[in-house]
């Protein structure tokens, strides 16, 4: 079963982006550009207290738990 992660290796900010992507095996690119637009479009706030949310909420990757991830 696959667990849900903050990216350790794919982050820009915390990896929540990152983590997104990796569990549902999108390009995090992506899940980064939606984010970012809704954030916009609802006038930033909404987004940014998800986001910290998501933060606090989603664990990080342990170190070696590398069987979740797509390889490439």
């Amino acid at each position: 079963m696959k667990k849900f992660y903050r990216s350790t290796t794919n982050r820009h900010v915390t990896g929540v982006c990152g983590g997104i992507g990796e569990y549902f095996n999108i390009d995090p690119t992506l899940v980064r550009v939606v984010y970012t637009l809704l954030s916009i479009f609802s006038a930033g706030f909404p987004g940014v207290l998800g986001y910290i949310l998501l933060t606090a909420i989603i664990p990080k990757r342990p170190v070696g738990r590398d069987d979740d991830v797509p390889q490439a």
